[in-house]
């Protein structure tokens, strides 16, 4: 099938990526069982190092505990970020220079450093220049550097999907008498939101998981850090690590499968996506329209 962004692969090119899957499929299975191999020599399959995650104590005492903490911290990111991102790229592209240049500082200023020095940074502000506890420093510290990077970078992804839409569309709003405010938001984004919804939920994707850089660095006790005090106590590094990236991929699946979701919905919905049509597509399109009818409000064309 040929649309038009590519070509279907030949006969020859299906061979050839064929081959290529069963080569990268053999590779992977051996470096599993290589894996396994040397895992199994070191003693780390015993069940001894396995069996305390059949046991309630240490789900309850670490595990949970730290899970709880790394979705407090990535829910707050994420409802604090999320606004804040479309609100800065819509300013980066208001048609007022003090709106828009500030707001490209900001986004530029912010997207430049590392997530890591801004929750420096920031546990260092709070414990110079706030009356925030020890306690809940660090938890304060991760949100503040999650939002201000990923906000930054959601800004530049609402910015990018409202610009991916054609002209025509903000043409069309202006030719019935909208506001670019009433364009904005009753045009251009409820169209821009299926197209920017998979980089959104990769960015969602990468604040979840960058919750433990907070563990590492600040002593935040998010199921990276928990994981380290459960290791402590029944010396079982290697397993505890096995079923805390788990924990993540189950977590960050559900998160994909959720945003799948809810574009297949959106999709369906009636509202128009904005969704660039292939050839085919526009083909049938046409056909229809030739060979069907069409209602006006005065009657039939």
């Amino acid at each position: 099938m040929t649309s038009v962004l590519y070509d279907a692969p030949g006969p020859r090119a299906k061979r050839r990526n064929a081959i290529l899957s069963v080569v990268f499929v053999a590779v992977l299975a051996l470096a599993l069982w290589w894996a396994y191999r040397m895992m199994d020599d070191k003693g780390q399959l015993e069940w001894a190092l396995w069996k305390p995650f059949t046991q309630s104590e240490a789900w309850t005492t670490y595990l949970l505990p730290g899970l709880g903490n790394t979705l407090k911290a990535a829910a707050l990111a994420m409802v604090i970020a999320l606004p804040l991102g479309a609100v800065l790229g819509i300013a980066r592209m208001s048609d007022h220079r003090w709106v828009r240049g500030p707001a490209a500082v900001v986004v530029e200023f912010f997207r430049a450093i590392p997530v890591l020095l801004l929750m420096l940074f920031a546990n260092e502000f709070f414990a110079r220049s706030t009356n925030v506890s020890s306690t809940d420093r660090p938890l304060y510290a991760v949100v503040t550097g999650l939002v201000l990077y990923n906000a930054s970078v959601l800004a530049e992804v609402v910015r990018a999907g409202i610009l991916s839409l054609p002209k025509g569309q903000t043409e069309a709003a202006q030719a019935i008498g909208l506001r670019k405010s009433q364009t904005m938001t009753s045009v251009l984004l409820p169209q821009a939101v299926t197209a920017m919804l998979p980089a959104i939920v990769s960015q969602l994707v990468v604040i979840v998981k960058d919750t433990a850089l907070g563990g590492v660095m600040l002593g935040f006790t998010e199921l990276l850090n928990s994981r380290g005090t459960l290791a402590a106590n029944y010396a079982n590094v290697i397993p505890s690590f096995i079923v805390v990236a788990i924990i993540f991929i189950v977590l960050n699946f559900i998160l994909t499968s959720f945003a799948s979701w809810l574009e297949g919905r959106l999709r369906r919905s009636k509202r128009s996506t904005g969704a660039v049509l292939g050839a085919d597509e526009v083909d049938d399109l046409n056909a229809a329209e030739v060979g069907g009818t069409r209602k006006t409000g005065g009657g039939v064309l």
